[in-house]
């Protein structure tokens, strides 16, 4: 493949399961490989190509799977980064966003609040600070929205943003 372009080899491609379902975003150099491998098969194009000494070949935009894989869902790790991706970094007291946001337990730690997904949220030092160790309702400062686990299709909408327009019956945004 000829390097007209690192960058075009680096596009994102969405990886289905044999049944359709997302499994994962891979970049064009692999879902390549995996196309000469067999492993999986071209469901929609992205319109341009990739080109080899002799040959040209349609760049893949989604590919399939052409074995079932076995999966209960992806685990999305709770970490401070996730926390900020899933409340689209915006604080969730006052809404403002803002580029230095900490991490606040909705019910303190020190009255028994757990590192839950349920339990944080995203918040700008002004609010965290006058919120307290105190509850949203105490503190009289309601949630923009209740705090829960991302589902690993909403959390993948999240981490590719705006998504090609190839994707969108794929993630469930027609």
């Amino acid at each position: 493949m000829s390097m007209n372009g690192n960058s075009i080899l680096n596009q994102h491609v969405l990886v289905l399961n044999q049944n359709y379902e997302p499994l994962q975003i891979c970049n064009v150099k692999r879902a390549m490989v995996m196309l000469f491998l067999d492993r999986v098969e071209m469901v929609e194009k992205d319109g341009g190509f990739v080109h080899t000494v002799t040959k040209k070949y349609p760049m893949p935009s989604v590919v399939r799977v052409k074995r079932y894989i076995k999966y209960h869902g992806f685990e999305i790790v709770l970490s401070r980064k996730n926390i900020l991706r899933r409340d689209g970094y915006r604080c969730q007291y006052c809404g403002k966003h803002y580029h230095h946001l900490t991490i606040d337990h909705v019910i303190p730690k020190r009255r028994g609040g757990k590192d839950t997904w349920e339990n944080l949220v995203s918040a700008c030092v002004r609010c965290n600070n006058f919120k307290g160790d105190r509850t949203p309702e105490e503190a009289d400062m309601p949630l923009l929205k209740k705090p829960k686990k991302p589902h690993f299709v909403q959390f993948l909408r999240q981490q590719v943003g705006n998504p090609k327009q190839s994707w969108r019956p794929y993630i469930f945004m027609s």
